[in-house]
């Protein structure tokens, strides 16, 4: 029992899981029938690395229905039972985490909250339901020949932890490619043009000649954007590579970093894959790769996306492994 002088009294005695998806890692914390009050200043404290568990961000889970989020109730009815309440590591709101919605799903399946032979788990966010599907880590679908194969939801081939892939078809994308940003980044000389990209969250990629160069960016201090976006912008700095043709249809495949508005670098972001995925994609033309590997700091994602006419609007899925390292109990 927490006494009334911890940070944590406001969330004591709640059961909380600590988990990552690529090393974009979360607590979550259990609040099923939303008796929580979630204040800005006790999230932060608890994802602090030193006065709390530490985490990119927070989540809590919460039945869509009794959450009282704007939106959420709609969802219920719509089938998402259970929704991803999320803060960044500053205590702020954000629409929705890619890296956060699997391991969620995961939390889901391996609590019991989901049954383990669930078709598709329906997850309510503030960027609307996401949809997840279980499939095979593209590893061992090499040894099987089939790097598309799926599983029923909560059951995974043997193996590690990271075996536990999760594939979430991401909704709609958006990019503007009418009017850059300049993005100023300690460790890179000058201003680079980065292009604007809507994936649920709002994002800025950056293109850079070459793996020194996304090596050398200083990204403890953060970019600066002219224009600022009113929203704010996570910033994806990326090195395109050479294709693959060992898929079918062929993969593309880059090196990404990533600096989250209000986070910093993390080791991984999944909406910020999607978004360096869209990019590199239009950069290189309507006849490159749908399918793109992307390898960040923490682990690699598949990004699978489905374009309009145009190639300004579409559809995205992201798939990753979620792995959970801890449990216990706020005290």
């Amino acid at each position: 029992m927490s006494s009334p002088q911890s940070p944590f009294a406001d969330i004591a005695d709640t059961v909380f899981i600590k988990g990552h998806g690529t090393q974009n890692d979360f607590v979550l914390l259990a609040d099923d029938d939303s008796d929580l009050e979630m204040h800005p200043e006790t999230i932060a404290l608890l994802a602090d690395r030193r006065s709390g568990l530490g985490s990119d961000g927070v989540i809590r889970i919460v039945r869509s229905a009794s959450s009282g989020i704007p939106g959420a109730q709609e969802q219920a009815e719509a089938g998402a039972e259970w929704f991803m309440d999320y803060y960044n590591h500053d205590g702020s709101l954000s629409e929705m985490c890619g890296n956060g919605v699997r391991v969620f799903a995961h939390v889901l399946v391996t609590t019991g909250r989901v049954a383990a032979d669930a078709r598709e788990i329906l997850v309510g966010t503030r960027d609307g339901i996401k949809t997840v599907r279980t499939v095979l880590n593209p590893a061992l679908g090499k040894q099987t020949g089939d790097s598309s194969a799926t599983a029923p939801a909560g059951r995974t081939l043997p193996g590690s932890a990271d075996d536990a892939w999760y594939m979430i078809d991401m909704g709609e994308w958006s990019l503007d490619d009418s009017d850059d940003v300049l993005v100023s980044t300690s460790g890179i000389e000058v201003p680079r043009p980065g292009m604007r990209v809507e994936t649920g969250n709002p994002h800025t990629v950056v293109a850079l000649a070459e793996s020194a160069e996304l090596d050398s960016a200083e990204l403890r201090d953060a970019p600066v954007l002219d224009p600022v976006p009113p929203q704010g912008s996570n910033i994806e700095y990326i090195v395109m590579e050479p294709a693959r043709s060992d898929v079918a249809g062929g993969e593309g495949a880059l090196r990404m970093r990533v600096f989250e508005r209000g986070v910093g670098e993390t080791r991984s972001c999944g909406t910020g894959a999607c978004a360096a995925a869209i990019a590199a994609h239009h950069w290189a033309g309507p006849a490159s790769p749908l399918q793109w590997r992307v390898d960040v700091p923490g682990g690699q994602l598949r990004i699978g996306i489905t374009p309009n006419e145009d190639g300004t609007r579409g559809s995205v899925t992201l798939s990753g492994p979620a792995v959970l390292v801890a449990s216990g109990t706020i005290s």
